[in-house]
């Protein structure tokens, strides 16, 4: 790394002691920068520095909708401080990004589309001197009417080249004549919720002699973002290099490209290192959000409550910019019906374009949305019915060997009926007492509670499914080397540890594989083999996959020279705590003495299976693999005021294997609780386009106070036998159920008919009580 690079870049992950910790697949390991994080010395993006530092701003379009007259950067410039201005003159390559699609400009030049759309950005010796400098770019706008109504956006003129349509995806399956002896319907909303990482957007760009440019960033994709900048900037891809930096956590595509590739121009222009920290704001403005969604179900089924045909509209507001619209859509249109077996489907899903704040990956896009629809018509069928919930979710229960209404057989294990059951059974939680003391079990609190009388309990369920890894024909491979030095060993693989874990899955593979307590993970850059993105579970996987893979190669460098000198095969040879030995018990030596001082390394590659994209009539087997949930939701709802509490989720889940239990168990309350965020708080809410208090004030996020008790009842650790390890990803499909279930109990509280989410108060109050 060079002088000028920045000092408080991420160190190698080393393993504690071995005397101190269990190690090896199925042990709880700790991650090893979790005392740095503890001790607030980790660091992150935001903590980055290098000599001869500027700072930079970016200028962000006030209107969701406008026509740009002029653009006039000289009193900018004239500012003492400032080093540059650049706009869309200044992009000398591509100057179009996007994450599924290139439909997104650098700068705006001629129309602004979105609310925080970026048209300049400036680069200034002090902060507050770039937020001014910024801040004197005149811009001339013509105002236009926005586009704010997805269902609108078929009618209204194109707000983008591309047309407003980005995808229609028209699935059949089935008979479309077929029909139940009972219907009911339901119209359904989804809020815009936002990932909301608590360490917001930050990053630096260092010149490189040769003209290129380094960027550090807290990057879940880096390579990706390499080939973007690379285009941006007109360079070859090998002139621009990303260093991955602390990653604050990430529950979707961590960075805003629009925050990125200017900085990278700036430092070019200039020839200065610059750094951005974008403010809480601009972060709100500038990366993307869940799609908000609306949903028009119809569902039939015989007297029995067997499901006989789905009929489904799908619409998802993309926002301005397609971004990852199209596979958000994919999954909606493919999983709505829910883990239930239909033998006769009609779904009709579009993504279009509107003036909105853009839309894109968010941990189980698709999937949760139609979750909340299909599960909450499946309490209105029990209702009509007469029947318990459960057991009409029972009924219908998808299973190993039924076919989805995309026509994809499923093969991985899908014990939904199991899992339902387990939660089903599960002891409620005992009801609140009702004494003062006790007001805090209350909703609202101790100051917002209101008569203890005025409390409903309600039970209900929710059960979810989500796709792993990529779909559609995207081509998941990752790439890892495994070297031993030493007794040490070293893993190179630029999977982006953003908190799923991956670096310390990784350190147990190879103590598992190569018997070596002392594993380092390196830093992850773009000098490194691509290994995709961080997100679906694709780390877990594919990424884990090729570590296994590579260990296991390095495995046989090692054990070779041993077994032909006993005249054995390797595969008779095992390694454990530490040891090597044979099956026969003739040789026992220790992995260290085997080393001898050799340096070993291996590189090996991981793809799964190809998948197929859906045709013209939504048919395809479009996924991988596939990862199911049910959660029992309890609250307690006063339905005078509106006011909810959580009471208890109880959760049952298919993990095919776990690899860590402790990290496991934390990924799932994490995704629990972040659905009831979804469920109760999160949406940044928009006037006419116009994002209205973009801060952590305005978008509620649920604390630890809220967090309602989660009991993980049972784990079916049925191994997936295409997966590495057998393991499924675990995260999304809590995040894609939680909410469905605490609708449905408050539906059975209030007997409301709770069809958008967020759940708003009047929702859920009762009148004439």
């Amino acid at each position: 790394m060079s002088n000028e690079a920045a000092t408080a870049t991420t160190a190698a992950e080393a393993a504690p002691a071995p005397d101190q910790i269990p190690h090896g697949l199925g042990a709880s390991l700790p991650a090893a920068d979790a005392r740095a994080k503890t001790e607030g010395t980790f660091p992150y993006a935001a903590d980055l520095w290098a000599e001869g530092l500027l700072w930079a701003a970016v200028l962000r379009s006030p209107h969701p909708h406008a026509r740009i007259t002029s653009i006039d950067t000289s009193h900018a410039r004239e500012m003492p401080g400032v080093r540059a201005v650049v706009t869309h003159e200044d992009v000398p390559g591509s100057p179009l990004l996007g994450r599924g699609k290139a439909d997104r400009p650098v700068f705006a030049s001629e129309v602004v589309r979105h609310h925080g759309e970026p048209i300049a950005a400036v680069a200034a010796d002090h902060p507050d001197t770039a937020r001014l400098a910024a801040a004197a770019v005149i811009v001339e706008y013509e105002v236009l009417d926005p586009v704010t109504d997805p269902e609108q956006a078929f009618e209204a003129e194109p707000l983008h080249p591309d047309g407003n349509l980005i995808r229609h995806i028209p699935l059949r399956h089935g008979d479309p004549d077929a029909a139940g002896d009972l219907v009911v319907e339901g119209l359904y909303r989804i809020g815009r919720q936002d990932p909301a990482p608590i360490g917001a957007e930050a990053g630096l760009a260092v010149p490189r002699p040769d003209g290129g440019v380094e960027l550090y960033l807290a990057s879940t994709d880096p390579h990706t973002d390499r080939d973007r900048a690379a285009a941006c900037y007109g360079l070859e891809p090998e002139r621009v290099k990303v260093v991955v930096t602390g990653v604050p956590g990430a529950t979707a595509d961590r960075e805003d490209q629009g925050f990125q590739l200017p900085l990278g121009l700036l430092a070019l222009k200039t020839g200065c290192p610059v750094k951005l920290t974008a403010t809480r704001e601009e972060s709100f403005l500038g990366h993307t959000h869940r799609h908000p969604t609306l949903l028009r179900y119809r569902h039939h089924a015989d007297a029995e409550g067997k499901l006989v045909k789905v009929e489904a509209q799908i619409l998802l507001d993309a926002g301005a910019y397609a971004d990852t619209s199209s596979d958000a859509l994919a999954a909606a249109v493919a999983f709505a019906c829910g883990p239930y077996v239909v033998p006769n489907a009609f779904i009709e899903g579009w993504a279009v374009r509107t003036n909105n704040p853009p839309s894109g990956h968010v941990r189980g896009e698709g999937a949760m949305q139609v979750c909340a629809a299909y599960e909450a018509q499946m309490d209105k069928l029990a209702k009509k019915l007469g029947v318990d919930p459960a057991e009409l979710r029972l009924r219908n229960a998808l299973a190993t060997g039924d076919v989805l209404p995309t026509g994809q057989t499923v093969t991985c294990p899908a014990p939904v009926a199991e899992l339902l059951q387990a939660v089903r059974d599960y002891p409620l939680p005992a009801l609140p007492k009702d004494t003062p003391e006790d007001e805090w079990l209350l909703p609202g609190g101790p100051e917002g509670a209101g008569e203890p009388g005025a409390v409903r309990r309600g039970v209900g369920y929710g059960i979810g499914m989500v796709h792993m890894l990529g779909a559609e024909g995207a081509d998941e491979v990752s790439t890892a080397t495994v070297k031993v030095h030493d007794g040490v060993a070293t893993v190179l693989c630029a999977a982006v540890e953003t908190g799923q874990g991956f670096t310390t899955l990784a350190r147990q593979i190879v103590q598992e594989t190569l018997g070596i307590d002392e594993v380092h993970v390196a830093p992850v850059d773009t000098d490194q083999p691509p290994a995709g993105a961080g997100c679906r579970g694709r780390h877990t996987w594919v990424s884990g996959g090729a570590v296994e893979r590579a260990a296991k190669m390095v495995r046989t460098q090692l054990l070779q020279p041993l077994a032909h000198k006993f005249g054995m095969s390797t595969e008779l040879l095992q390694i454990t705590d530490g040891k090597i030995t044979s099956y026969d018990g003739v040789l026992s030596t220790t992995v260290t003495e085997a080393l001898d001082g050799k340096e070993l390394w291996a590189t090996a590659q991981c793809r799964p299976h190809p998948t197929e994209p859906l045709n013209d009539t939504g048919q395809g087997d479009a996924f991988v693999g596939m990862s199911f949930c049910a959660i029992r939701a309890v609250v307690d709802v006063d339905i005078e005021l509106g006011s909810v509490r959580v009471v208890e989720l109880a959760l049952a889940q298919d993990v095919g294997r776990v690899l860590n239990p402790a990290q496991l168990e934390a990924r799932i309350e994490a995704g629990v609780t972040q659905g009831v965020g979804i469920a109760l708080t999160e949406n940044l809410r928009s006037a006419r386009g116009l994002i209205r208090h973009p801060d952590l004030t305005g978008y509620s996020l649920p604390t630890a106070l809220d967090a309602p008790d989660i009991q993980i009842v049972k784990l079916v650790e049925e191994r997936d036998v295409v997966a590495p390890f057998g393991a499924k990803a675990v995260s999304a499909v809590p995040v894609v159920t939680s909410p469905a279930a605490i609708a449905s109990a408050v539906r059975a509280a209030t007997g409301r008919p709770v069809n958008r989410l967020p759940i708003r108060p009047q929702a859920a109050v009762v009148t004439g009580q």
